[in-house]
């Protein structure tokens, strides 16, 4: 689900956080927006359009090594404070975005291959009756599901939830830690509804005007 996606995307950078807790904000809200982004496809081609589980890994561990390389090889220079570390003030300034942008193709090289760990694109996942988990652009093909994780909304999601929240919680303060609390929240009232919800759309898109129905995925049509 999109919660779990996110939480476990702040959970990537919540070490960060912890090791460096004067960019702990802009890693935390990158991690948010790389695990919620790839799902912006949901009504336009679902896990193809903006799902790439083998570039946004390759491009967060290029951006990462460039990030390692920016805080180890500057020379001599004023230094700033950051968490426990003194840094040159030229890192300090420009090498928290490479780090926020690593974390946020972490992300969602994350909520890829969560999904491919998931159940298939159709209406009620847990039939196991779709075998389309996630689009691998480079091989031209769809990756199968694992169904590890039955379904969007199953029990076990919300324990990987509910594990992803505990470290953000740990880092998180203000904003952030009532953002990870109401989180949990709506992964609880989600899980508790999941099953529900397919008669519910489906009955929604049966009412959809027929000039319409282009943009409504078919799945809701099943």
């Amino acid at each position: 689900m999109q919660t779990t996606h996110v939480l476990v995307g702040m959970a990537i950078a919540a070490p960060i956080a912890v090791q460096f807790p004067e960019i702990a904000g802009i890693v935390l809200l990158a991690g948010l927006v790389g695990g919620a982004f790839p799902d912006l496809d949901l009504y336009k081609g679902h896990r193809r359009t903006l799902h790439f589980p083998v570039l946004y890994a390759a491009v967060a561990l290029a951006i990462g090594v460039a990030a390692t390389v920016s805080l180890g090889g500057v020379g001599p220079a004023p230094t700033a404070r950051v968490g426990f570390v003194s840094l040159p003030d030229v890192v300090v300034t420009s090498t928290p975005a490479l780090i926020a942008l690593a974390v946020g193709f972490a992300a969602a090289a994350a909520h890829c291959l969560m999904d491919v760990l998931g159940g298939g694109l159709e209406l009620r996942p847990w039939e196991g009756r779709d075998d389309r988990a996630v689009y691998d652009h480079v091989r031209g093909r769809w990756i199968a599901p694992k169904r590890w994780i039955r379904y969007d909304g199953s029990p076990e999601d919300l324990a990987i939830a509910a594990a992803a929240g505990v470290p953000v919680l740990l880092v998180a303060d203000g904003v952030f830690e009532m953002l990870t609390v109401g989180l949990l929240g709506v992964s609880a009232v989600y899980v508790a509804v999941r099953r529900r919800l397919p008669a519910i759309a489906a009955a929604l898109a049966a009412h959809v005007p027929a000039s319409l129905r282009g943009v409504v995925p078919e799945r809701y049509f099943e």
